[in-house]
């Protein structure tokens, strides 16, 4: 499966910005879905995933009450609603897919989209 992130950009510390990622060549309903980031400098880290079906979300601490993750699979996308958004949310954010495990372990994620910059300023 292909996987395209898109919607990142410069926004203001307090803004939102909502991120897309659409996948191709396969179905995404066969994946569970996530979401990483990485700062420059920084190891990647997860950020939010959903399950198969969309009945099952779970998220960092840092982004909990802030960013929600939905998915369509009729539109094979997944997306990353982020509100409230802090300059320490700066990164370059993934999407990313697992065909067999709800987790937050990037290693066990088998097909990566090639990210796309998140710039909060302060």
């Amino acid at each position: 499966v292909q996987l395209q992130a898109s919607g990142g950009g410069l926004v203001q510390a307090g803004g939102s910005l909502r991120l897309s990622c659409a996948a191709s060549g396969r179905t995404l309903s066969s994946y569970v879905m996530g979401w990483f980031r990485q700062a420059p400098g920084k190891e990647r880290e997860f950020v939010a995933a959903i399950s198969w079906s969309g009945g099952s979300t779970y998220y960092a601490d840092a982004v909990k009450g802030r960013f929600t993750i939905s998915r369509d699979n009729a539109k094979n996308t997944v997306y990353l609603q982020m509100n409230s958004l802090k300059p320490e949310d700066t990164a370059v954010y993934y999407c990313a897919a697992s065909k067999t495990r709800f987790t937050v372990t990037p290693y066990e994620y088998d097909y990566w989209g090639q990210g796309t910059q998140v710039t909060v300023s302060s």
